[in-house]
């Protein structure tokens, strides 16, 4: 029997701004629980260290150089004694009782892989935060933005799930990343992160890995954390499109076959092409952006390449 009920795991790169406050909301709302934080920081560049100073509880792993997500993790939970972990963005805070709600749900629910919350937007809004499985058909309507056309369908806004509400209780195929409760158990069954995700699919990778393995996964409103929004990632927004389509496509060489990747690739070379011409047209018809529209295309060039000639590159 583990003495500790919850493992908080928090991966944090150049978001000194917000981990603050996201480790002050731990301190406040942790109620009864016996929990620990470990921290893993990516090498930041930022105050982030001069942060971590103010919470000497914390327990940080130092990383010299940006690890990603799934290594920083995993060697957040190598250390962990808990019975749950979670696996919580820096750039979150805790509304009260959200820590106890989740680990009161996962304990009546003993068949619960994995646990997902309602999340906010900063003006109280709810985000959308839970998708359907990627597959061929959900890529297709996103990659022809018929997704964003019909956001209340629940035939095109499948794999984003933007028709639902996400106030009630439900089993769902993926919770999102920014605020993840997995059973220690089911960790262990199934293996941590995938360490070839840099960033980006290695929580939708563990939650079909669980259900596989015969887990359920589920999504609670009575559990609420207020997210920010990707303040890790937006510093190098052109790169993180090259990352986000590199990991999808990893995505599908591991779990489907062959013509499915193939038809994939030929779903983003198409997409990246439409990109190329919206932004290549927005710097024409504005020749001052075109500097800063400059960098984009150069991505988009790159996951199209990526696509077409099998390579793989990391993030650079």
């Amino acid at each position: 029997m583990h003495a500790v009920d919850l493992t908080i795991a928090i991966v944090n790169w150049n978001a000194g701004s917000l981990l603050g406050r996201c480790l002050s909301s731990i301190a406040d709302h942790r109620g009864n629980l016996i929990s620990e934080i470990v921290v893993v920081d990516n090498a930041s560049r930022d105050d982030s260290t001069a942060v971590l100073q103010e919470f000497p509880q914390v327990h940080l792993i130092q990383n010299q150089t940006n690890l990603g997500f799934a290594r920083a993790s995993n060697q957040a939970l190598q250390q962990a004694h808990g019975r749950f972990f979670l696996l919580l963005n820096p750039d979150t805070e805790v509304r009260p009782d959200a820590l106890e709600a989740m680990v009161g749900f996962m304990d009546r629910h003993p068949d619960a892989g994995a646990l997902g919350c309602q999340l906010l937007n900063s003006d109280g809004s709810i985000q959308v935060s839970c998708s359907h499985f990627p597959n061929l058909r959900n890529m297709a309507l996103e990659s022809l933005g018929l997704s964003r056309l019909f956001p209340r369908s629940r035939w095109f806004a499948r794999f984003k799930m933007s028709y639902w509400s996400h106030d009630e209780e439900a089993e769902v195929d993926q919770p999102s990343g920014a605020c993840l409760m997995v059973r220690r158990a089911a960790w262990e069954q199934v293996g941590p992160l995938d360490e070839q995700f840099f960033m980006y699919f290695e929580e939708v990778d563990l939650c079909l890995r669980l259900r596989r393995a015969g887990w359920r996964i589920f999504f609670t409103p009575q559990a609420q954390v207020v997210h920010y929004g990707g303040e890790s990632s937006r510093q190098q927004l052109d790169v993180r499109v090259v990352v986000l389509y590199q990991s999808m496509i990893r995505f599908f060489e591991k779990h489907y076959g062959t013509w499915q990747v193939l038809a994939l690739k030929g779903l983003i070379v198409g997409e990246m092409a439409g990109r190329g011409l919206v932004t290549l047209s927005k710097a024409l018809l504005s020749w001052p952006s075109r500097r800063t529209l400059k960098p984009y295309l150069a991505r988009y060039a790159q996951v199209a390449w990526l696509c077409l000639a099998g390579q793989r590159r990391g993030q650079e």
